[in-house]
């Protein structure tokens, strides 16, 4: 029970904020820009439009795990005009492309079991 309470206290992911962008800011402060400057350069209409970027975000979010780009991309990518559709696929996209990289890694697994047949 008390780690159940402590959980509450603590969240594992704690909510976005101004504040930790700041202290972020505040720690790096020529990193942090860079890293803005980064980023927003990466998501500009290009090659790709800003919206499918933001769509090919959102799969990569799901595939390393990150509830904040998960939500931030998911927010951008309909504000450009992303169907729930679209979002969709993108995530079925990032399922297959985990679950086939299990898959490609079992030859791993594979030529140690055919290895110790020999």
């Amino acid at each position: 029970m008390v780690i159940g309470l402590r959980l509450m206290e603590h969240p594992l992911y704690p909510a976005a904020s101004s504040e930790f962008s700041r202290k972020r800011k505040e720690l790096a402060p020529e990193t942090y820009s860079a890293f803005i400057a980064f980023s927003q350069q990466v998501f500009a209409d290009g090659a790709l439009t800003g919206k499918m970027k933001d769509l090919i975000a959102i799969a990569v979010a799901h595939v390393t795990q990150c509830p904040y780009c998960i939500r931030a991309h998911t927010k951008r990518a309909l504000a450009k005009g992303a169907t729930e559709q679209e979002i969709m696929e993108a995530i079925w996209v990032s399922a297959e492309m985990r679950a086939g990289a299990a898959t490609a890694h079992s030859t791993i697994a594979l030529d140690e079991i055919l290895q110790a047949e020999k």
